[in-house]
């Protein structure tokens, strides 16, 4: 039962009038909790959604480092849009692993007439490379050499046989690491810089021409030459289509980087 107390010096009206002043005062801590308790729950919220998020991610990237790799991954590599394994060096000394370790009768060799140009090899399994193939790779064997950081669009790329490809020099001569003579005729191609980054359904992270990474990958960025951070462009990527960021990274050429919207 409520329980009414009543001033009496002061008047029924004025009596009223102090009741109603409380209970609009009431009324409105009633609301200011009601308010409070609905933005903590709304934070609340915001929050386990945030920690499914960071949870999820951390489970993908360990699912990611889990994953059987593939020789060829420590090397720059992708699949043709012909289905062709193309791979090329990083440096030096992976330049000198792919040459004389991986390159076999009937693959083809690709490189620049600029000094410190990576080696790319198409590696024909026994099928005749298809021109598209050839063009792939042409471009890759640019986009990976000094042309991407030197901000050129094209290069002198040229292929030939393996067995074209040397260690042999003259009297006097030295062929440091990774560098080979190349006897015999040189066949120059047309190419362009050209690069997309994808992953496969394998989880790969694939980068290389973007007729290539659009025929392997589902979910891609294509990248230009500009003046963005490896760090930063990678970030970006990983949040488009998924992967580990420090396999993302080690698929970008060497320079400057911009989003291609």
């Amino acid at each position: 039962m409520t329980r009414l107390v009543l001033d009496l010096t002061k008047s029924i009206d004025e009596n009223a009038s102090a009741y109603f002043e409380k209970a609009k005062k009431i009324k409105k801590k009633t609301e200011g909790a009601e308010k409070a308790l609905n933005e903590n729950a709304k934070k609340l919220r915001d929050f386990e959604a945030k920690r499914e998020k960071i949870v999820l991610k951390e489970a993908e990237q360990e699912r990611l480092k889990e994953r059987r790799h593939e020789w060829y991954e420590k090397f720059r590599w992708f699949i043709s849009s012909e289905g062709f394994l193309v791979i090329g060096g990083r440096d030096a000394t992976s330049n000198e692993i792919v040459v004389k370790k991986h390159t076999e009768p009937n693959d083809l060799v690709f490189h620049t007439d600029m000094a410190g140009s990576p080696f790319f090899v198409v590696k024909s399994e026994g099928r005749p490379i298809g021109e598209k193939t050839k063009e792939e790779a042409a471009d890759a064997t640019c986009t990976f050499s000094k042309a991407w950081k030197l901000g050129l669009h094209t290069s002198s790329v040229f292929y030939v046989n393996p067995e074209q490809v040397s260690k042999k020099t003259k009297a006097g001569e030295y062929m440091g690491k990774g560098a080979f003579m190349i006897y015999g005729k040189t066949n120059y191609i047309s190419n362009k810089v050209n690069l997309a980054v994808g992953i496969t359904k394998q989880q790969q992270i694939m980068s290389g021409p973007l007729g290539a990474v659009k025929a392997n990958c589902d979910k891609f960025v294509v990248l230009e030459q500009g003046s963005e951070k490896a760090s930063s462009v990678a970030k970006y990527i990983q949040h488009k289509i998924g992967g580990a960021i420090d396999e993302i990274i080690r698929a970008l050429p060497s320079g400057g980087l911009k989003i291609k919207k």
